[in-house]
C-alpha cells in the first residue's frame, strides 16, 4: 500500500508540476525551457502509473484522479496561495473516500 501512495504522489506532482510549468510558458511568459522541462515532466507522469501492482488501467486513473483532486487542492495552496476553504477540503475528503473504496474493497 505505501508503494501504491507513493507511486500516486509522484504522479501527481509530476502532472501538476509539469502542466503547472507549461502554464507559465505560455500564460505568464516564461522562457521556452519552462515549456519543455514542463512537457518532459508530462511525459515522466505517463510512465509512473505504469508502475502500479493493480491489474487495471481504468480503476487505476480513476483513483489517481480522487489523489489529484487533493494534492491540487495542496498545490493552490502552498504554490498559489489561495488558502482552500471547507467546500475544497469535504471534496478532497469525498475524493479520498472514492480512492479508497475503489483500490481497497473487497473483490471477488
Amino acid at each position: 500500500m505505501i508503494l501504491t501512495i507513493i507511486l500516486f504522489l509522484l504522479a501527481g506532482i509530476a502532472e501538476i508540476g509539469g502542466g503547472y510549468l507549461v502554464w507559465l510558458w505560455l500564460r505568464e511568459a516564461k522562457p521556452v525551457s519552462f515549456g519543455i522541462t514542463g512537457s518532459l515532466i508530462l511525459v515522466a507522469y505517463g510512465v509512473i502509473p505504469t508502475f502500479q501492482q493493480f491489474p487495471t488501467f481504468g480503476r487505476i486513473y480513476a483513483a489517481y484522479g480522487g489523489v489529484f483532486v487533493v494534492l491540487v487542492v495542496f498545490w493552490g495552496w502552498w504554490v498559489d496561495r489561495k488558502t482552500p476553504d471547507l467546500y475544497d477540503w469535504v471534496g478532497a475528503l469525498i475524493c479520498l473516500i472514492g480512492v479508497s473504496m475503489m483500490l481497497f474493497a473487497p473483490r471477488n
